[in-house]
Protein backbone atom coordinates (compact mmCIF):
# COMPACT_ATOMS: atom_id res chain seq x y z
CA UNK A 1 0.00 0.00 0.00
CA UNK A 2 1.30 3.12 -1.02
CA UNK A 3 1.48 6.32 0.73
CA UNK A 4 -1.48 7.77 -1.47
CA UNK A 5 -3.28 4.80 -0.57
CA UNK A 6 -2.62 4.87 3.19
CA UNK A 7 -3.48 7.73 3.98
CA UNK A 8 -6.44 10.17 3.53
CA UNK A 9 -5.03 13.51 2.45
CA UNK A 10 -8.61 14.53 1.90
CA UNK A 11 -8.08 16.73 -1.67
CA UNK A 12 -11.29 17.07 -2.54
CA UNK A 13 -11.70 18.89 0.42
CA UNK A 14 -9.31 21.21 0.13
CA UNK A 15 -10.08 21.53 -3.17
CA UNK A 16 -13.88 23.04 -2.00
CA UNK A 17 -12.15 25.26 0.55
CA UNK A 18 -10.09 26.92 -1.73
CA UNK A 19 -12.87 27.01 -4.19
CA UNK A 20 -15.54 28.55 -0.93
CA UNK A 21 -12.99 30.89 0.28
CA UNK A 22 -11.57 32.59 -2.96
CA UNK A 23 -7.85 31.92 -1.44
CA UNK A 24 -5.62 33.05 -4.29
CA UNK A 25 -2.19 32.00 -2.21
CA UNK A 26 -2.30 28.92 -0.36
CA UNK A 27 0.15 27.53 1.86
CA UNK A 28 0.89 23.29 2.30
CA UNK A 29 2.66 22.48 5.23
CA UNK A 30 3.48 18.69 6.40
CA UNK A 31 5.65 16.58 9.01
CA UNK A 32 8.78 15.22 7.92
CA UNK A 33 7.38 11.60 6.74
CA UNK A 34 4.68 13.65 4.28
CA UNK A 35 7.20 15.70 2.99
CA UNK A 36 8.18 13.71 -0.31
CA UNK A 37 4.23 13.79 -1.17
CA UNK A 38 3.99 17.77 -1.34
CA UNK A 39 4.90 18.40 -5.10
CA UNK A 40 2.37 15.87 -6.57
CA UNK A 41 -0.85 17.09 -3.85
CA UNK A 42 0.70 21.28 -4.98
CA UNK A 43 0.09 20.11 -8.52
CA UNK A 44 -3.52 18.98 -8.18
CA UNK A 45 -4.32 21.65 -6.17
CA UNK A 46 -2.56 24.38 -8.77
CA UNK A 47 -4.01 22.25 -11.81
CA UNK A 48 -7.78 22.46 -9.81
CA UNK A 49 -8.54 25.74 -8.54
CA UNK A 50 -5.46 27.74 -10.41
CA UNK A 51 -4.40 29.24 -7.17
CA UNK A 52 -0.38 29.57 -6.14
CA UNK A 53 0.64 27.19 -3.71
CA UNK A 54 3.91 28.03 -1.31
CA UNK A 55 5.27 24.32 0.27
CA UNK A 56 6.55 24.89 3.73
CA UNK A 57 10.37 23.35 3.87
CA UNK A 58 10.65 23.92 7.15
CA UNK A 59 10.79 21.29 9.91
CA UNK A 60 7.64 20.41 11.28
CA UNK A 61 6.53 18.52 14.77
CA UNK A 62 3.05 18.70 15.49
CA UNK A 63 0.31 21.15 15.62
CA UNK A 64 1.88 23.46 18.01
CA UNK A 65 4.58 23.99 15.24
CA UNK A 66 2.85 26.35 12.40
CA UNK A 67 4.81 28.01 9.93
CA UNK A 68 3.89 31.53 10.59
CA UNK A 69 6.32 33.50 8.53
CA UNK A 70 4.70 31.32 5.28
CA UNK A 71 1.02 31.97 7.09
CA UNK A 72 1.70 35.83 6.60
CA UNK A 73 2.05 35.24 3.27
CA UNK A 74 -0.75 33.28 2.27
CA UNK A 75 -4.59 33.32 2.27
CA UNK A 76 -4.96 30.13 3.69
CA UNK A 77 -2.70 27.41 5.46
CA UNK A 78 -3.41 23.38 5.21
CA UNK A 79 -1.57 21.97 7.52
CA UNK A 80 -1.14 18.08 7.61
CA UNK A 81 -1.07 15.36 9.74
CA UNK A 82 -2.15 16.57 13.30
CA UNK A 83 -5.28 17.56 14.55
CA UNK A 84 -6.64 20.74 15.63
CA UNK A 85 -4.61 22.37 18.91
CA UNK A 86 -7.21 24.45 21.36
CA UNK A 87 -5.23 27.09 21.45
CA UNK A 88 -5.57 30.93 20.93
CA UNK A 89 -2.45 31.60 19.23
CA UNK A 90 -3.33 29.60 16.47
CA UNK A 91 -4.57 31.77 13.43
CA UNK A 92 -8.04 31.47 12.07
CA UNK A 93 -6.93 31.11 8.78
CA UNK A 94 -5.30 27.46 9.50
CA UNK A 95 -6.85 24.22 7.96
CA UNK A 96 -5.79 21.06 9.76
CA UNK A 97 -5.84 17.72 7.92
CA UNK A 98 -5.40 14.86 10.04
CA UNK A 99 -4.36 12.76 7.34
CA UNK A 100 -6.16 9.29 8.61
CA UNK A 101 -4.54 6.08 7.99
CA UNK A 102 -6.38 3.74 5.87
CA UNK A 103 -4.50 0.62 7.02
CA UNK A 104 -6.65 -2.22 8.86
CA UNK A 105 -5.94 -2.52 12.47
CA UNK A 106 -8.04 -5.86 13.50
CA UNK A 107 -5.04 -8.29 12.20
CA UNK A 108 -2.70 -6.88 14.63
CA UNK A 109 -4.89 -6.32 17.31
CA UNK A 110 -5.72 -9.90 16.99
CA UNK A 111 -2.43 -10.93 17.93
CA UNK A 112 -2.14 -8.20 20.42
CA UNK A 113 -5.30 -10.12 22.39
CA UNK A 114 -2.86 -12.84 23.49
CA UNK A 115 0.29 -11.36 24.64
CA UNK A 116 -2.34 -8.46 26.58
CA UNK A 117 -1.47 -9.92 30.50
CA UNK A 118 -4.51 -7.98 31.83
CA UNK A 119 -8.37 -7.87 31.65
CA UNK A 120 -8.83 -3.96 31.49
CA UNK A 121 -6.81 -2.54 28.64
CA UNK A 122 -6.45 1.26 28.30
CA UNK A 123 -6.26 1.51 24.15
CA UNK A 124 -4.36 5.16 23.02
CA UNK A 125 -3.13 6.01 19.33
CA UNK A 126 -2.29 9.00 17.37
CA UNK A 127 -4.62 11.25 14.79
CA UNK A 128 -3.97 8.93 12.32
CA UNK A 129 -6.05 5.81 13.63
CA UNK A 130 -7.92 7.40 16.58
CA UNK A 131 -10.77 6.70 13.82
CA UNK A 132 -10.07 2.90 14.05
CA UNK A 133 -10.32 2.26 18.06
CA UNK A 134 -13.95 1.05 17.78
CA UNK A 135 -12.51 -1.63 15.65
CA UNK A 136 -10.08 -2.58 17.87
CA UNK A 137 -12.38 -2.65 20.84
CA UNK A 138 -14.39 -5.95 18.64
CA UNK A 139 -11.79 -7.26 18.64
CA UNK A 140 -10.49 -7.14 22.09
CA UNK A 141 -13.85 -7.92 23.67
CA UNK A 142 -14.11 -10.87 21.37
CA UNK A 143 -11.06 -11.93 23.89
CA UNK A 144 -12.84 -10.76 27.01
CA UNK A 145 -10.81 -7.44 27.43
CA UNK A 146 -12.30 -4.61 28.80
CA UNK A 147 -11.71 -1.91 26.73
CA UNK A 148 -10.92 2.23 28.24
CA UNK A 149 -10.89 5.03 25.73
CA UNK A 150 -10.56 8.13 27.95
CA UNK A 151 -10.62 11.71 26.89
CA UNK A 152 -7.79 13.92 27.55
CA UNK A 153 -6.87 17.58 28.53
CA UNK A 154 -8.11 20.92 26.29
CA UNK A 155 -4.89 20.02 24.31
CA UNK A 156 -6.29 16.46 22.74
CA UNK A 157 -8.93 16.03 19.76
CA UNK A 158 -9.69 12.70 20.39
CA UNK A 159 -10.92 10.04 23.10
CA UNK A 160 -7.86 8.12 23.28
CA UNK A 161 -5.47 10.00 21.36
CA UNK A 162 -1.83 10.84 22.53
CA UNK A 163 0.75 13.58 21.56
CA UNK A 164 4.69 13.22 22.00
CA UNK A 165 4.11 15.84 24.38
CA UNK A 166 1.10 15.17 26.02
CA UNK A 167 -0.32 12.15 27.64
CA UNK A 168 -3.46 12.86 29.49
CA UNK A 169 -5.69 10.64 27.60
CA UNK A 170 -3.87 7.46 29.04
CA UNK A 171 -3.77 9.45 32.66
CA UNK A 172 -7.02 9.72 32.67
CA UNK A 173 -7.73 5.69 31.81
CA UNK A 174 -8.64 3.58 34.59
CA UNK A 175 -6.84 0.16 33.41
CA UNK A 176 -4.17 -1.78 34.09
CA UNK A 177 -2.04 -1.89 30.72
CA UNK A 178 -2.15 0.17 27.49
CA UNK A 179 -2.33 -1.12 23.68
CA UNK A 180 -0.72 1.59 21.34
CA UNK A 181 -2.19 0.94 17.77
CA UNK A 182 0.55 2.98 15.84
CA UNK A 183 4.23 2.44 14.63
CA UNK A 184 5.95 4.96 16.38
CA UNK A 185 7.76 4.72 19.33
CA UNK A 186 8.19 7.75 21.55
CA UNK A 187 4.35 8.45 22.57
CA UNK A 188 4.12 4.37 24.45
CA UNK A 189 7.65 4.87 25.81
CA UNK A 190 6.61 8.28 26.89
CA UNK A 191 3.17 6.91 28.78
CA UNK A 192 5.04 4.19 30.08
CA UNK A 193 7.23 6.45 31.87
CA UNK A 194 4.82 8.50 33.38
CA UNK A 195 2.24 5.91 34.17
CA UNK A 196 4.75 3.30 35.08
CA UNK A 197 2.34 0.63 33.11
CA UNK A 198 3.29 -1.71 30.62
CA UNK A 199 2.43 -0.67 26.85
CA UNK A 200 2.27 -3.49 23.99
CA UNK A 201 2.52 -1.31 20.60
CA UNK A 202 0.84 -2.99 18.49
CA UNK A 203 2.36 -1.32 14.45
CA UNK A 204 -0.48 -2.29 11.92
CA UNK A 205 1.76 -1.13 9.29
CA UNK A 206 4.39 -4.38 9.54
CA UNK A 207 1.44 -6.39 11.30
CA UNK A 208 4.05 -6.67 14.46
CA UNK A 209 4.03 -6.40 18.52
CA UNK A 210 6.46 -4.82 20.71
CA UNK A 211 6.68 -3.85 24.43
CA UNK A 212 7.98 -0.29 25.06
CA UNK A 213 10.89 -0.19 27.01
CA UNK A 214 11.87 2.94 28.57
CA UNK A 215 14.96 1.14 30.38
CA UNK A 216 17.37 3.03 27.88
CA UNK A 217 16.02 6.56 27.73
CA UNK A 218 16.10 6.50 31.34
CA UNK A 219 19.76 5.42 31.83
CA UNK A 220 20.54 8.34 28.95
CA UNK A 221 18.36 10.91 31.07
CA UNK A 222 19.92 9.64 34.07
CA UNK A 223 23.61 10.48 33.05
CA UNK A 224 22.75 14.02 31.47
CA UNK A 225 21.04 14.62 35.24
CA UNK A 226 24.42 13.30 36.30
CA UNK A 227 26.55 15.75 33.84
CA UNK A 228 24.88 18.76 35.28
CA UNK A 229 24.90 18.31 38.91
CA UNK A 230 28.11 20.65 39.31
CA UNK A 231 26.38 23.02 36.71
CA UNK A 232 26.51 26.90 37.77
CA UNK A 233 25.19 28.56 34.69
CA UNK A 234 22.36 27.48 32.55
CA UNK A 235 20.79 28.13 29.05
CA UNK A 236 16.94 28.14 29.75
CA UNK A 237 15.72 27.77 26.21
CA UNK A 238 12.19 29.04 24.90
CA UNK A 239 10.68 28.59 21.72
CA UNK A 240 8.49 31.18 19.97
CA UNK A 241 6.56 28.53 17.80
CA UNK A 242 2.73 28.68 18.72
CA UNK A 243 1.96 25.92 21.11
CA UNK A 244 5.42 25.41 22.51
CA UNK A 245 6.33 28.88 23.89
CA UNK A 246 6.41 28.18 27.68
CA UNK A 247 8.07 31.60 28.98
CA UNK A 248 6.14 31.50 32.28
CA UNK A 249 7.81 28.24 33.22
CA UNK A 250 11.10 29.22 31.77
CA UNK A 251 10.65 32.48 34.24
CA UNK A 252 9.56 30.53 36.91
CA UNK A 253 12.54 28.44 36.07
CA UNK A 254 15.19 31.25 36.15
CA UNK A 255 13.94 32.20 39.60
CA UNK A 256 14.19 28.93 40.96
CA UNK A 257 18.29 29.05 39.59
CA UNK A 258 18.37 32.13 41.55
CA UNK A 259 17.09 30.73 44.55
CA UNK A 260 19.55 27.94 44.17
CA UNK A 261 22.73 30.25 43.86
CA UNK A 262 22.95 29.14 40.41
CA UNK A 263 23.35 31.52 36.99
CA UNK A 264 20.27 31.57 34.22
CA UNK A 265 19.68 32.75 31.35
CA UNK A 266 16.83 32.67 28.62
CA UNK A 267 17.65 31.97 25.33
CA UNK A 268 14.86 32.46 22.70
CA UNK A 269 14.85 31.61 19.16
CA UNK A 270 12.35 29.93 16.72
CA UNK A 271 13.77 26.36 15.87
CA UNK A 272 15.74 25.19 18.34
CA UNK A 273 18.89 22.99 17.14
CA UNK A 274 22.73 22.28 18.51
CA UNK A 275 24.05 24.38 15.87
CA UNK A 276 21.80 27.21 16.97
CA UNK A 277 23.12 26.66 20.83
CA UNK A 278 26.78 26.34 20.00
CA UNK A 279 27.88 29.74 20.40
CA UNK A 280 26.39 30.11 23.88
CA UNK A 281 28.72 29.01 26.96
CA UNK A 282 26.97 27.37 29.61
CA UNK A 283 27.02 24.47 31.59
CA UNK A 284 23.98 23.23 30.69
CA UNK A 285 20.48 24.31 29.18
CA UNK A 286 17.23 23.30 29.78
CA UNK A 287 14.45 23.05 27.23
CA UNK A 288 10.97 24.59 27.24
CA UNK A 289 10.40 23.65 23.71
CA UNK A 290 8.99 20.93 22.24
CA UNK A 291 9.47 17.93 25.02
CA UNK A 292 10.94 15.69 22.42
CA UNK A 293 13.74 17.61 21.70
CA UNK A 294 16.04 16.85 24.86
CA UNK A 295 15.34 13.33 24.17
CA UNK A 296 15.54 12.88 20.46
CA UNK A 297 18.73 14.55 19.99
CA UNK A 298 20.37 13.45 23.06
CA UNK A 299 24.31 13.83 22.68
CA UNK A 300 24.04 16.13 20.17
CA UNK A 301 24.58 19.32 21.88
CA UNK A 302 27.77 20.42 23.45
CA UNK A 303 26.55 20.76 26.97
CA UNK A 304 23.61 18.65 28.64
CA UNK A 305 20.05 19.15 27.46
CA UNK A 306 17.51 19.01 30.77
CA UNK A 307 13.95 19.03 30.75
CA UNK A 308 12.35 21.09 33.23
CA UNK A 309 12.04 18.04 35.81
CA UNK A 310 15.30 16.99 35.15
CA UNK A 311 16.23 20.54 35.90
CA UNK A 312 14.13 20.06 39.30
CA UNK A 313 16.31 17.22 39.97
CA UNK A 314 19.74 18.80 39.41
CA UNK A 315 18.60 21.52 42.07
CA UNK A 316 17.35 19.26 44.38
CA UNK A 317 13.51 20.40 43.84
CA UNK A 318 12.67 16.78 42.70
CA UNK A 319 13.57 13.18 43.54
CA UNK A 320 15.27 11.14 40.93
CA UNK A 321 12.70 8.58 41.27
CA UNK A 322 10.16 11.07 39.98
CA UNK A 323 11.49 11.23 36.75
CA UNK A 324 9.06 11.23 33.67
CA UNK A 325 9.22 12.93 30.34
CA UNK A 326 7.94 16.76 30.02
CA UNK A 327 4.52 17.28 29.10
CA UNK A 328 2.57 20.46 27.42
CA UNK A 329 -0.77 20.07 28.92
CA UNK A 330 -3.94 22.33 28.59
CA UNK A 331 -6.57 22.88 30.86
Amino acid sequence: MSDGEAFDFQLDYIISVIRDTGAKVVGLQFPEGFKRRSPGIASRIENETGVNVFISGNPCFGACDLDVALLNDVDILFHFGHAHLDDNKLSQKVYFIETRSAVDIKDVVELAASELESRNIGLITTVQHVHKLGDAVKVLEQHGKKCVISPGDSKIAYSGQVLGCNFSAARNADCDEYLFIGSGQFHPLGVSLAMKKRVLIADPFVNELREADYSKVLRQRSAVIAKSLDAEVFGIVVSSKPGQERMEIAMELKQMAKDHGKDAHILTMDLVTPDQLLQFKVDAFVNTACPRLAIDEVGRFHAPMLTPLEFEIVLGEREWEDLYFDEITGD
